[in-house]
C-alpha cells in the first residue's frame, strides 16, 4: 500500500510561526526570569508542537473506498439535504479535538468542481448546528465514475483559521493533503444515497487510513 503523498515536512508547515513563537517567549522568559516561571510556557509550546505533527499514512488499496479526511470521533451519519450541491444524501462528520492531527486529506480520488467558503461563528463543532452556522470551506469533488462528494472543513469553537491549498480545475488523489484547520474543528462529508457506510457515532477514526465508505 502507498504511503500519503510524502515527502512533506512531519511537522505542518501552518503551524512553524505558532510553534517558533512559542519556543522564542518560553526561551526568553527561562533566561530571564528562570525554570519556574518559564516551565507552563514551555508545556504550552510543546502543546503546539503536537497539535501540528502531520505524520504519513497508509493509503488502503480498497477500489471504492471513502476515506476519512481527518483524525476524529465520528458524531454524525445522517441522510441530509447537501446544502452545496443541493441534493439529498448522506452525511458523515469527523470531530476533531485539540489532540488529534489536523490535517486534512482528500476522502476520494477526482476533480474538484467548485468551491465554496462561508464566514461564520465559531460554535463548538461538535454540534450539528456547526455544520452550517460556523465558518466553513467547501469542496465539491467529482469522481471519475461520475460520482459527486462534498467535503467541508468547519472551524471549532477555538479553530479560527482554515487553511485549504486547492482550487476547482484541480484534482485530489485521495489520502493526498488538501488542508489545515487550527485548534479543534470538524470536517464533513457528504456522499450519494446508496453508499455503503462502515462507521458508526462515537467511532474513532483516522484520516486516510479508516475507510469511512464504500462506492458500489
Amino acid at each position: 500500500m502507498p504511503t500519503s503523498y510524502y515527502p512533506h515536512p512531519i511537522i505542518a508547515r501552518e503551524g512553524w510561526p505558532f510553534i517558533a513563537g512559542a519556543f522564542a517567549i518560553a526561551l526568553l522568559v527561562q533566561f530571564f526570569a528562570g525554570w519556574l516561571w518559564a516551565l507552563p510556557l514551555w508545556l504550552i509550546a510543546l502543546f503546539i508542537l503536537q497539535f501540528f505533527r502531520d505524520p504519513p499514512r497508509v493509503i488502503p488499496a480498497l477500489a471504492g473506498a471513502v476515506l476519512a479526511p481527518a483524525d476524529g470521533r465520528i458524531v454524525a451519519v445522517d441522510k441530509v439535504q447537501d446544502p452545496y450541491l443541493s441534493r439529498e444524501a448522506l452525511k458523515i462528520s469527523v470531530f476533531m479535538n485539540v489532540f488529534n492531527v489536523h490535517s486534512n486529506r482528500s476522502p476520494v480520488d477526482g476533480e474538484i468542481r467548485d468551491q465554496w467558503y462561508f464566514p461564520g461563528k465559531f460554535l463548538n463543532a461538535s454540534l450539528p448546528k456547526a455544520s452550517l452556522e460556523n465558518e466553513r470551506n467547501a469542496l465539491w469533488i467529482r469522481t471519475k465514475e461520475g460520482r459527486d462528494v462534498t467535503c467541508v472543513q468547519i472551524a471549532g469553537l477555538i479553530a479560527k483559521r482554515i487553511v485549504c491549498h486547492v482550487h476547482p480545475g484541480g484534482h485530489l488523489a485521495r489520502g493526498q493533503r488538501f488542508g489545515f484547520i487550527r485548534f479543534g474543528s470538524r470536517v464533513d462529508v457528504y456522499l450519494p444515497l446508496g453508499t455503503k457506510v462502515n462507521v458508526g457515532i462515537g467511532d474513532k477514526v483516522q484520516a486516510t487510513q479508516t475507510v469511512l465508505a464504500e462506492f458500489h
